[in-house]
């Protein structure tokens, strides 16, 4: 796959099982406050990250997913779902969610052309495409101390290795650790 060439940014905020799923193989989060107790006030930097963000890219399976949540928790910010199949948009959300489908170079063209410069992308299948055409930048990995023993992995084969740097690691008393990465481009 062709490296990608762009001017959007494209950053990963993801947890991660300690075992590295993002989620069950049928999709479910269940597991996600197992592992630890979660303050209500801490929000693990997600707010701060979220504001620095202009929209979200996810796939259909992860779109479903959160869909099916009880609040929608991006509130106004636009939503892209990639997608080559028909998604259903509840009318509740038709004003900030939209479909698209296409390469990552194809994608990331249409999304400048909006203005929008950072991109916060989610869903396995998604964030490993757009690593994989190296239009990452920028990974916040939370690791929730829990075994699941299998799933969905965030990782999954790659055609070449690629190079991180360690930018910080928060461990929070919750016994969550949140590393942040800056893809390297080689």
């Amino acid at each position: 796959m062709e490296k990608v060439k762009s001017s959007v940014q494209a950053s990963v905020y993801i947890a991660t099982s300690l075992d590295g799923f993002i989620a069950r193989k049928n999709g479910d989060l269940d597991w996600l406050h197992q592992g630890g107790s979660r303050p209500e006030n801490q929000d693990y930097g997600y707010s701060a990250f979220m504001n620095t963000v202009d929209a979200l890219v996810m796939g259909r399976n992860t779109f479903e997913i959160v869909r099916a949540f009880k609040e929608w928790p991006y509130g106004s910010k636009p939503v892209v779902v990639l997608t080559s199949r028909r998604v259903k948009i509840p009318e509740k959300l038709e004003d900030t969610v939209s479909v698209m489908s296409g390469s990552v170079p194809a994608v990331l063209g249409q999304l400048a052309a909006k203005g929008w410069h950072h991109l916060y992308v989610d869903g396995g299948v998604t964030i490993q495409r757009f690593l994989a055409a190296g239009a990452i930048q920028r990974m916040i990995i939370t690791r929730i101390p829990v075994l699941i023993g299998q799933g969905i992995p965030l990782f999954g084969r790659l055609k070449r290795d690629i190079r991180l740097r360690h930018v910080a690691t928060r461990d929070y008393p919750a016994g969550l650790v949140q590393s942040e990465y800056e893809v390297l481009q080689s």
